[in-house]
């Protein structure tokens, strides 16, 4: 579904903690094209980044330790989508215009959208806690020429939250073309915060595309999510 929306591409990954008590999470292989995932793509990894039961014998992304460290940096958080977006990667590029807050879903990443200095493919431990430690308690960063992270609570929040993190990027973008930007204030935050029903939210945006996926015949009918 995120490669239908243009947001991911032939690279990019989402990963899911599994509910167990064993740090384990679930992920893609690394060769399979990302608009053609199965469940037997997907693979069970540990947070060193070892592939682990029944299909041992595929291999793990390059940055599988992206996830690895941010699970084991982080508790609270159920999901993770690594992704390319150029044109949010774009604030990334230029002085002192960094990425602001303009949509009312943009309330999510109110406490900040850090910025992960190093571009490079975040492969190996070291760089994986680097990441981690530069994500924090936030919600999503961006990875300078790189691309962006964002983590949730579960697989349909970190997919409603990417939805919603290019949204605010393309019109935070469409409103810089058109002027000076006005970015949502700490009293519009608030109000935002007070009102939207998180849970309620993840479910119906997870309906909507869960939808037309099937219609459009992206999702087979036997594939229950």
């Amino acid at each position: 579904m995120l490669c239908d929306s243009n947001i991911m591409g032939y690279s990019g990954h989402v990963s899911g903690r599994l509910p167990s008590a064993t740090q384990t999470f679930l992920i893609q292989s690394i060769d399979q094209p990302r608009n053609s995932l199965r469940p037997e793509h997907l693979i069970v990894c540990d947070f060193d980044g070892r592939v682990i039961g029944s299909n041992a014998t595929l291999k793990a992304p390059i940055e599988v330790a992206l996830h690895a460290e941010i699970y084991r940096a982080r508790p609270d958080v159920g999901a993770i989508a690594h992704f390319h977006y150029d044109l949010a990667t774009a604030f990334t590029l230029v002085e002192n215009v960094a990425l602001q807050l303009v949509k009312n879903h943009a309330v999510r990443w109110r406490s900040g959208i850090p910025v992960h200095d190093d571009p490079g493919h975040v492969a190996g431990a070291d760089r994986g806690r680097a990441l981690a430690r530069t994500l924090g308690s936030h919600h999503a960063c961006q990875i300078r020429a790189h691309g962006q992270v964002v983590v949730a609570e579960s697989v349909p929040a970190v997919f409603h939250d990417t939805i919603h993190f290019v949204e605010n990027a393309d019109a935070h973008h469409a409103a810089a073309c058109l002027g000076y930007v006005r970015p949502l204030s700490t009293a519009d935050l608030d109000l935002f915060e007070a009102e939207l029903k998180r849970d309620r939210l993840v479910d119906k945006l997870w309906a909507f595309y869960v939808d037309g996926a099937r219609r459009s015949g992206i999702l087979p009918p036997e594939l229950e999510l």
